[in-house]
């Protein structure tokens, strides 16, 4: 996958706005453990970097995924995790199914505020009980009329604190769990807009801010959902193909989880060269070892393939193949070294790496949610064993 003028373009107005508009507050957002969504969306919608893959009928740019992929690897100049991942909520994870089945009527209403930036958005799946498990998600969905009448709880959901709707995956009937789930646009709050965050919509609550050990400026809540009444309309294309619609989701979901940690592993390696460059030990720097040098190189070396597997994924996804089996692969490697990169590298900082202001030891944090967001490294396994046909299917009781 060749980035071509266009995207090099794209990359230097978002990595523009960053400097100028984010990177500046970062440490301002991380301890308040929460950034104002509605004033970073609506800036990166005003500049047209929310719906790039999206029609250009509601606002979107029309173009293909490889410049997605081109903006998350760009976020990770963002200096913190946090913040990108919320973006990433936004551009690639609440909104494809949305923009690919959604009804004109829906596209209109949701898909439309939420590529301008007047609208944020969020992905409702995982549950108190079920989370890379999606099949087993309980929240319920029952007819009234023309309405859902919704029942349930959503738990891990990234900009639910300020979300103004959720693309909500709920049951809809009994029987098949792979075909009685349907995804719906439930309105969250009413009143908000204009960098304001709305009145929550009767019968939703939230019944906690979820407190983590890393990404702490994006927002985490648990959600109730108590008999929440929302028009029939709202279903996103066949009632009982959500799960098949979600899983779609997912395959661009973990094409944009490796590329959007490419620059970041990369920053945090060439951090680590500069400092080991500048500390002094034994009557020589730190960087003379050459222990250290080869460890340096050889994460680089990681770096790298992962770009290559990712870029010939996403290469692969914009010539309309399958590619179930190399993001799998992406986000299963992406998760590993965002956990290895981080930690070899603030040992290399010593004392340094453990303060809290430090870079690396932010990402150390941060980094450490890419084995369990978006499926965990094991259904990656479990997927990759599958496609391989090596894994045995399990007998019946």
């Amino acid at each position: 996958m060749n980035f071509t003028h266009e995207h090099r373009e794209i990359q230097k107005t978002l990595k523009r706005y960053i400097d100028e508009q984010i990177n500046p507050h970062v440490d301002e957002w991380e301890a308040a453990e929460i950034f104002p969504a509605h004033e970073v969306f609506k800036g990166l919608g005003d500049l047209g970097l929310l719906g790039l893959t999206k029609p250009e009928a509601y606002g979107g740019a029309g173009l293909d995924y490889s410049y997605s992929m081109a903006m998350a690897e760009t976020l990770g100049e963002i200096h913190c995790g946090g913040v990108p991942m919320a973006i990433g909520v936004q551009t690639d994870m609440c909104t494809p199914a949305l923009a690919r089945f959604g009804s004109e009527e829906l596209k209109r209403e949701f898909l439309a505020p939420a590529i301008s930036g007047d609208a944020v958005g969020c992905i409702g799946v995982s549950e108190p009980g079920a989370g890379s498990d999606v099949a087993g998600i309980k929240s319920f969905a029952r007819k009234d009329g023309d309405d859902y009448v919704i029942t349930g709880q959503k738990m891990w959901i990234t900009n639910s604190l300020q979300a103004d709707w959720m693309c909500m995956l709920v049951n809809t009937g009994e029987g098949n769990p792979h075909k009685n789930k349907t995804l719906v646009m439930v309105p969250m709050r009413d009143g908000g807009g204009g960098g304001k965050v709305g009145k929550l919509h009767p019968g939703i609550s939230v019944a906690q801010k979820i407190r983590k050990i890393g990404m702490d400026s994006s927002d985490t809540g648990l959600i109730y959902f108590d008999e929440v009444r929302v028009p029939q309309r709202n279903r996103i294309g066949q009632e009982g193909a959500g799960f098949i619609y979600q899983m779609q989701q997912f395959q661009e979901e973990r094409l944009w989880a490796a590329a959007s940690c490419l620059q970041s592993l990369s920053n945090c390696i060439q951090w680590t060269v500069e400092w080991a460059q500048e500390r002094k030990m034994f009557g020589a720097t730190l960087a003379d070892q050459q222990w250290v040098q080869f460890k340096l190189a050889e994460m680089k070396t990681e770096v790298e393939s992962l770009r290559a597997l990712t870029y010939r994924a996403g290469e692969l996804y914009v010539s309309g193949q399958d590619v179930m089996e190399l993001a799998s692969m992406a986000k299963l490697k992406a998760g590993r070294l965002n956990r290895v990169v981080p930690d070899t590298c603030l040992q290399f900082w010593g004392g340094m790496g453990y303060t809290l202001e430090n870079k690396v030891s932010r990402m150390f944090r941060d980094g450490r949610l890419g084995s369990i967001g978006g499926g965990a490294d094991e259904v990656m396994l479990g997927i990759l064993a599958k496609l391989m046909g090596i894994a045995k299917k399990p007998r019946p009781a």
